[in-house]
């Protein structure tokens, strides 16, 4: 007889998400993932200037804010045929770049580390061993036995005073932890080493963009003056200091991350099965991260494409502006098109029109024979699909593209583990520390290459006349893209009369978290949790560990506004 198991709320992410469970014989039978807050965002920008719609839809999280930005202001500039200087792209790529080395370091050590490392067993670990261990996978200066035992000493004070603080609330001593406690050492360590190193990457956005989260640097300028003063060696002072942050984040990268990630897969190899985690099989890129103009996708180092049922053999095209691809279905969402329960549209033709019909929580659990989330269901071409880190390196991988194929053989080869266990939960949380290592060195290179033009006197000029209400056309659509740090994030808008006639954006948490659709075809977080294990209903960490894989960000999946009269707030400073 199964039971029924609810997480709700799924902490450590960004945002509200609740998982049921169906549990029998130790593994889940099946699963139903449910956001419960309320998507808006998209109404908030209606029937405004579309030259502003980026900073609103910024706004959708703070946490992948310029995400938002981005492909929002790509929407814009593709229905409206504009293109920028090749120095825009390049500082966009690096802004893009830093939000997604940020992410993805926080990601592992301060969301999803702790379903792996047991924090509070380090009180019995051998500092020694801890730092023979350190030292004998990396060259990152901090692993001395004096150092581990003072990480030590600080969890003790910690776990001494009865309050955890930050390490409260895990499922410490659980049976599905494995590390013995001297790994547990070296993690925990570096999660303190990481808390500092975050806040300086974000450095890269308050120099191009003035401020994080929400940097400005994609209209009107950039928030910072770069003087350029070649007497003093090749730029200015803050782009020598974001030379130096680059510099520290690859350090980091690859002499803490992807060793860390390394070690703690060498004792989950378990999980690097397509049973545990391993879900759709069905990956989703829309590219992003040109060496020249973004609409050359043929340029793009993050690749492009479709694999479909982890077919490696074949790469399918995938083209927002096609009305026939992508499409959100709301058939287990509490949302009505037209009146209409269920439906199937493209972004050009969505709308976010609000039906709940739920229960009031609080609440045992859903009806999951009807509507229970507010996330939509995207769909390409029927299909459910998987976006983010792992999307990316299976089809770049498939395309022989740029270093996937290299980096992920390398990895797979000291873990001795077959390409297919990169399905799964553990291939997941592999793959995004793998992106981190080429997304800097991306970084490095677009750095370099604007210095260059620096150097060479670069006069380049943008024709603004296009970004003139007065040259537009009365009708246009437009779609902008971008690789977010969860994956494929699209933003699609309909300009009419100079006006925001309309506005989605079908964000990666969207496409993860979804619900069923009318033919019961179930999306990634559900199908990933069918036959994982559980060892402990009561303390479900497996469900945790399966679903922190994917990064969830459900801020940017649902938004808010008010049910009852659909009101905006509005804020007025004295």
């Amino acid at each position: 007889m199964s039971k029924r198991i609810v997480v709700d709320p799924v902490t450590r992410i960004e945002g509200h998400l609740r998982i049921e469970a169906d549990v029998q014989n130790g593994k889940i039978t099946d699963a139903f993932s449910s956001g419960t807050a309320i998507r808006g965002i998209e109404l908030v920008v209606k029937n405004r200037d579309p030259r502003d719609v980026w900073g609103y839809v910024q706004r959708i999280c703070g946490v992948c804010t310029s995400s938002h930005a981005l492909a929002s202001i790509r929407a814009v500039e593709d229905a409206l045929d504009i293109h920028i200087p090749h120095n825009a792209s390049l500082i966009r790529n690096m802004m893009n770049g830093a939000l997604n080395l940020h992410d993805h370091i926080v990601h592992f050590y301060h969301l999803h580390a702790f379903d792996w490392v047991d924090a509070i067993s380090v009180l019995k670990a051998d500092p020694k061993e801890t730092s023979r261990i350190a030292q004998s996978i990396s060259p990152w200066p901090n692993s001395s036995p004096g150092y581990f035992k003072s990480v030590q000493d600080k969890i003790k004070r910690v776990a001494d005073s009865g309050q955890l603080g930050i390490f409260a609330n895990g499922y410490w001593g659980h049976s599905a932890y494995k590390l013995p406690p001297e790994v547990n050492l070296l993690a925990v360590a570096h999660y303190l080493e990481a808390l500092d190193w975050q806040k300086e990457i974000v450095k890269i956005h308050t120099i191009f963009g003035g401020k994080n989260p929400h940097p400005h640097y994609l209209v009107g300028g950039m928030a910072t003056p770069l003087d350029i003063n070649m007497d003093n060696g090749i730029h200015s002072e803050k782009l020598e200091q974001i030379d130096q942050l680059i510099t520290q984040a690859h350090d980091f990268i690859h002499q803490v991350y992807i060793p860390d990630l390394m070690a703690i897969a060498s004792y989950y190899k378990d999980w690097g099965s397509k049973e545990i985690g391993g879900g759709l099989n069905n990956y989703l890129c829309y590219g992003d991260f040109s060496t020249k103009d973004i609409r050359d996708t043929k340029l793009y180092r993050s690749p492009r494409g479709i694999i479909l049922n982890g077919n490696m053999n074949e790469i399918l095209d995938v083209d927002p502006h096609d009305l026939n691809q992508v499409s959100e279905r709301i058939d287990h969402s509490w949302y009505t098109y037209d009146g209409k329960d269920t439906g199937s549209r493209h972004p050009w033709k969505g709308s976010t029109e609000m039906n709940y019909s739920g229960p009031k929580p609080p609440y045992e659990y859903l009806d999951t024979n009807k509507k229970y989330s507010w996330i939509k269901s995207p769909r390409w071409k029927s299909h459910p699909m998987e976006t983010g880190p792992l999307a990316r390196l299976m089809v770049g991988y498939a395309a022989n593209k740029g270093d996937y194929r290299a980096i992920a053989d390398d990895a797979l080869k000291k873990l001795k583990l077959p390409l297919s266990a990169m399905h799964s939960a553990l291939g997941r949380t592999l793959a995004r520390g793998l992106d981190a290592g080429m997304i800097v060195g991306w970084m490095r290179d677009d750095f370099n290459q604007l210095i260059s033009n620096i150097r060479q006197g670069d006069q380049t000029t943008f024709d603004n006349s296009k970004w003139e209400p007065k040259t537009w056309p009365d009708h246009a659509f437009g779609a902008g893209t971008s690789e977010a740090p969860r994956g494929a994030l699209g933003h699609w808008i309909e300009i009419k009369n100079g006006k925001t006639a309309n506005y989605q954006a079908v964000v990666p948490t969207t496409w993860n978290a979804s619900p069923r659709d009318s033919a019961d075809v179930l999306g990634a977080y559900e199908s990933s949790l069918r036959g994982v294990p559980v060892a402990d209903p009561k303390n479900p960490l497996e469900i945790l560990r399966v679903v922190h894989s994917f990064d969830p960000c459900l801020a940017c999946a649902v938004h808010l506004t008010d049910l009852t009269d659909q009101s905006k707030t509005s804020i007025h400073v004295q």
